[in-house]
């Protein structure tokens, strides 16, 4: 399973949430491929609300941060984010990159190819947070039209992950196995769950009644979509 990562954090072993991703990874990369990027120095800049992505992506400012990672995702079966909470929402360098990837929703010009992935989101927190955090990103993975977002947010009662108590460290590696085992039975056939289907109906509509960017039409017209092609069907 070729696998994407992007840690919200620089920060590695005393990380909770890096080490609860290397856990996923182990037990889900099978020897392939792991793409990895480490948050704010793969993606150092805030969106600049130019609106040039949504007429060409490849216009922003920061593509040539952006493009490996865009790249990346595109080429990869699972999507892994890492974010542990700050003040109850995602870190600010998570937030940034998320923000680079709106003309990327399903209401502008959402990619294909996010269709029949898989995405894993991680949080943690100390005390807590790890619901309004998980919530900031799977906002996105659903609008991106990620096919099956998975969570997994977990109160670590501890600083770092050299003061997690070795009983929760246990508890929350069986659970890692478990979740692991799910991700992989689903990865031999990835459909959209009903919530992604339910918003590409929604803005299908929006598109073909209110046509508010030409570009957006123009995109979700040159795949058939506003006619009888879908996105998760190959034909």
């Amino acid at each position: 399973m070729k696998i994407t990562v992007i840690y919200g954090t620089l920060r590695k072993t005393k990380s909770s949430t890096y080490n609860i991703a290397q856990q996923f990874i182990k037990c889900l990369s099978d020897g392939d491929v792991i793409t990895e990027f480490f948050l704010p120095k793969s993606m150092p800049n805030f969106c600049r609300g130019c609106w040039k992505c949504f007429t060409d992506y490849t216009k922003c400012p920061d593509h040539e941060y952006l493009n490996p990672i865009v790249e990346a995702m595109l080429d990869s079966d699972l999507l892994i984010f890492t974010a542990p909470v700050y003040v109850y929402h995602v870190p600010g360098q998570v937030k940034a990159f998320l923000d680079h990837f709106g003309y990327q929703w399903m209401a502008h010009q959402p990619r294909k190819e996010m269709f029949s992935k898989q995405a894993l989101l991680i949080s943690t927190a100390a005390g807590a947070g790890t619901k309004s955090t998980l919530k900031d990103l799977k906002d996105s993975m659903n609008f991106w039209g990620v096919a099956q977002t998975y969570t997994f947010g977990r109160n670590t009662h501890g600083a770092d992950w050299d003061s997690v108590e070795g009983k929760r460290k246990l508890k929350f590696e069986k659970d890692v196995v478990k979740l692991a085992r799910i991700i992989k039975d689903k990865s031999v056939n990835v459909k959209p769950c009903l919530k992604v289907k339910f918003l590409f109906y929604v803005m299908r509509f929006m598109q073909k009644k209110f046509k508010f960017n030409q570009a957006d039409v123009k995109y979700w017209e040159s795949f058939g979509w506003l006619d009888k092609k879908r996105p998760w069907k190959s034909k």
